[in-house]
């Protein structure tokens, strides 16, 4: 419960900050920084957790294949179905139509921000289950992935009418979802411990989908060597974060 409520707390903080200050060079380095805590914490902790469990083998590859295309036919799905724009962006519409987009796209981001937080209660739950340290790094993994989002968010919300106070207390109130969704995946998962593997096997997935979709292709568009350089070594710090905070040696 504390990590999840923490996670969020953190993750909604920085983002605001970040948000309202546009240190947008910080956001940049925030997304390298979150590709190597999030692949170090599927490649070296909860795929390594999950295949050395007593679950099949096959079955875990399967599900690690099934989740990764369900993540890309989802993103697809909601791609097809949003499009943020602002009022005045070139497009012919009715006064204040765009307005009144912005408005519906604020509630549909919070809504569906605390069903994404939800899950990631469940993940943070299954990997304290499966390991302590693990429940720990993958805290630290959601809290990386999560600032970038949620800085998207903050800018839709506000876009749509919220006030900074309200778009912070919005979110917040979103993040608290995962406090729900750890308490019900801890009891549940409790007692049913073969299927912490699974869940772990997806959430690796999701991190996997995240990093190499999202946030590498973002990386990939600064390609000077001034610009990359910063990226290697960021990408680099958060393995090192991760194999420190886990106590992990590399043989």
């Amino acid at each position: 419960m504390f990590t999840t409520a923490i996670a969020g707390v953190i993750s909604i903080t920085a983002a605001a900050i970040f948000s309202f200050s546009m240190l947008s060079k910080m956001v940049e380095r925030m997304v390298s920084l979150s590709v190597g805590i999030m692949l170090s914490t599927c490649f070296l902790h909860a795929l390594p957790e999950a295949f050395e469990s007593k679950a099949d083998t096959h079955a875990l590859f399967a599900l690690l294949l099934g989740s990764l295309l369900g993540f890309f036919l989802l993103e697809k799905f909601a791609i097809l179905r949003h499009s943020h724009h602002h009022e005045d962006d070139g497009h012919h519409h009715a006064h204040g139509h765009d307005a009144h987009q912005a408005g519906k796209s604020g509630w549909m981001i919070l809504v569906g921000d605390g069903m994404h937080n939800f899950t990631d209660g469940i993940l943070i739950a299954a990997a304290f289950l499966a390991n302590p340290q693990l429940g720990i790094v993958t805290g630290l993994a959601i809290i990386a992935h999560e600032i970038p989002q949620e800085i998207g968010d903050f800018i839709v919300l506000l876009n749509a009418g919220f006030t900074r106070r309200r778009a912070y207390m919005y979110n917040l109130l979103s993040s608290l979802m995962a406090v729900v969704g750890g308490v019900l995946g801890y009891y549940t998962l409790e007692s049913a411990s073969n299927l912490i593997p699974y869940v772990l096997v997806i959430a690796s997935s999701g991190f996997i989908y995240i990093a190499v979709s999202d946030l590498m292709p973002q990386m990939q568009r600064r390609a000077t060597l001034k610009e990359t350089i910063p990226q290697i070594i960021l990408i680099g710090l958060g393995v090192l974060i991760v194999v420190y905070l886990t106590g992990q040696h590399t043989h």
